[in-house]
């Protein structure tokens, strides 16, 4: 006799005997993703258990390891990897549609596989937004994701327009990547322009939405660096799952790390900024020493100091 498990706003399909949550879905016409055949080696089949989560069988060798990286909790499941055990299961699709689709996966279609690594001279970006903890203590869960999705949107978006890549989200920040298709040049032009059209947006987007709906406004930090840095997949079965890793990552997120303290929401490396054929007008340059990097680093800022409001004086540059 087949379990019964309810869809959230679907239907309440049966689950056979040996049938996965997905296969009984299918059978049951919903329109269930599933981008790598049920094979466990994607993300496109999650669920989350809304009850009867002891109902499950545990989670796969494959739901693990995937777990591991995404940080998923306990009750997002990988409906190709869930079996039912019992009655009284309550499930929902978390992509129902393509627009789900591209938010959850960052708009990309899956690259080959770079199961070799490479080293490559990339021009390397990180993000972060600086007072978003204040919003988080004030507002609702609800409203903290949608307003981080409508900020990473802002990012990706640039981003994308760039012909950079995200590599990692981290909280309420980011770390991509520019020059996969150019040479270096042209990645540190793209990166800086993308900064720059980031805080552009994020701007506007203070003063349309933020400041009328929330009574908040959002400051960023931005570091980019170049180097030479290895490129490939770290090999755990997840499609496009793209690594960049090196000493020049670390410098490139400690000089994001380093806007606060020079307050200016911008800040290149020297040898970043030499590589532009039409630089961005520079407030001024510091030497900064950076945790674990033996050498001081000459920096330019190319942002807007921060709406300090009981903060002691910024740190002189020269």
């Amino acid at each position: 006799m087949p379990f019964q498990v309810k869809f959230k706003g679907e239907k309440v399909i049966p689950v056979e005997a040996g049938q996965t949550v997905l296969q009984a879905s299918l059978a049951a016409g919903i329109p269930h993703y599933h981008a790598c055949g049920g094979k466990g080696q994607c993300t496109t089949c999650r669920i989350l258990v809304l009850e009867g989560q002891e109902q499950l069988t545990p989670p796969t060798t494959s739901e693990r390891a995937i777990r591991n990286v995404k940080k998923f909790p306990d009750n997002v499941r990988l409906a190709c990897q869930s079996y039912i055990t019992g009655d009284g299961v309550e499930v929902q699709r978390l992509i129902r549609d393509e627009a789900d689709r591209y938010i959850f996966l960052n708009g990309g279609e899956e690259n080959m596989t770079r199961v070799m690594g490479e080293r490559r001279k990339l021009a390397l970006f990180f993000i972060d937004i600086r007072n978003f903890t204040p919003f988080i203590e004030a507002h609702l869960p609800f409203d903290v994701i949608h307003i981080m999705r409508r900020v990473f949107a802002l990012f990706r978006n640039a981003i994308s327009q760039y012909g950079g890549e995200i590599i990692d989200t981290a909280g309420d920040g980011l770390y991509a990547v520019f020059g996969l298709k150019s040479g270096i040049r042209k990645a540190a032009e793209a990166a800086v322009l993308a900064g720059l059209k980031i805080l552009e947006d994020i701007k506007i987007f203070n003063n349309t939405y933020m400041r009328p709906y929330f009574n908040h406004t959002f400051e960023l930090g931005i570091g980019v660096h170049v180097g030479k840095v290895i490129v490939g997949n770290v090999g755990i079965g997840l499609s496009d799952n793209l690594t960049v890793m090196g000493y020049p990552v670390n410098v490139a997120a400690r000089l994001q790390a380093a806007t606060k303290e020079l307050n200016n929401s911008f800040v290149i490396s020297d040898r970043a900024f030499r590589l532009l054929k039409n630089p961005p007008y520079s407030a001024g340059c510091a030497h900064l020493t950076l945790k674990g990097v033996s050498n001081p680093y000459e920096v330019k800022l190319i942002g807007k100091p921060y709406a300090f409001s009981k903060a002691a004086p910024p740190p002189s540059v020269t």
